[in-house]
């Protein structure tokens, strides 16, 4: 079956040196889950596992680059290692691109898409095969509201979004009268590095910096990262298809739907203005 509860699982983590994934890595410690951490980047992985020294459960870190597959399909072999099973995977790693499809580069895109799209097919491919010999399990994959709308200058962002949408909502179907559970999450607004770490092309002297850009996002964003890990836990819990975390996301999910067409002129509007 699906998740019931968190305690004595094991969770896999990407992107857990910041953000949402070292939130989660932390709500979920808080619950008595054992938790592998990965991420890029050592230091932030380093400083997610002394915030979790007071949480009496195993820790293991793992410093990973999700865009690449023998890197990923080696992360879940030594989780299941370290720690003889492995009940979770939070495909959570993300990055963003700010520039228009005329000017962005091929190198941004594919960069984009190898790590917030491939990443995420890549977690779920090798750790399906591991939740086999598990009595509960679930794969959380981390989309956004960008898979949901699409604005002015995040192509890429959007490509990949939709992307991770569509591919785990195909995954549910095809796991859904098993013991596998399937949860795809959309953030709205989130206090997270991610703008801060993006690539964003400035198209002219009046643009705003990515400084001013990563202010504007934190003012703009309604959750702290430990609040949307809250959000998300519940609906693991309540094994949720789709889990909008934040009532911006509810919000425009619901503008969509009654103007699947309309809406994009007028966040072309707002975006562009």
């Amino acid at each position: 079956m699906p998740i019931t509860n968190f305690a004595g699982k094991v969770a896999a983590i990407t992107g857990a040196g910041s953000g949402m994934g070292r939130a989660l890595a932390i709500a979920l410690a808080n619950r008595g889950c054992h938790l592998a951490i990965s991420d890029i980047s050592h230091d932030a992985l380093t400083a997610t596992e002394k915030l979790l020294e007071p949480s009496n459960i195993n820790v293991t870190t793992h410093v990973l680059d999700v865009s690449d597959r023998g890197q990923v399909e080696a992360f879940a072999a030594d989780v299941v290692a370290q720690h003889d099973k492995v009940n979770l995977v939070f495909n959570n790693a993300g990055v963003s691109v700010t520039d228009s499809v005329q000017h962005m580069s091929y190198d941004n895109f594919e960069w984009l898409m190898n790590i917030n799209f491939w990443g995420v097919v890549y977690g779920s491919k090798a750790f399906l095969p591991y939740f086999e010999s598990v009595d509960e399990a679930h794969i959380v994959n981390t989309s956004s509201i960008f898979g949901v709308i699409a604005v002015p200058t995040q192509s890429a962002y959007n490509a990949s979004k939709f992307a991770v949408r569509g591919f785990t909502y195909s995954m549910r179907q095809e796991l859904l009268n098993t013991h596998i559970g399937v949860s795809c999450v959309q953030p709205g607004g989130v206090k997270t590095n991610i703008v801060k770490s993006s690539r964003y092309v400035v198209s002219d002297n009046e643009a705003p910096t990515l400084e001013e850009m990563a202010v504007r996002f934190d003012e703009m964003a309604g959750l702290t990262s430990d609040q949307a890990a809250e959000q998300i836990l519940r609906g693991v819990l309540a094994n949720k298809a789709q889990i909008l975390v934040g009532r911006d996301a509810k919000f425009m999910a619901l503008i969509e739907r009654m103007f699947p067409i309309a809406y994009q002129k007028v966040l072309a509007t707002r975006v562009l203005d």
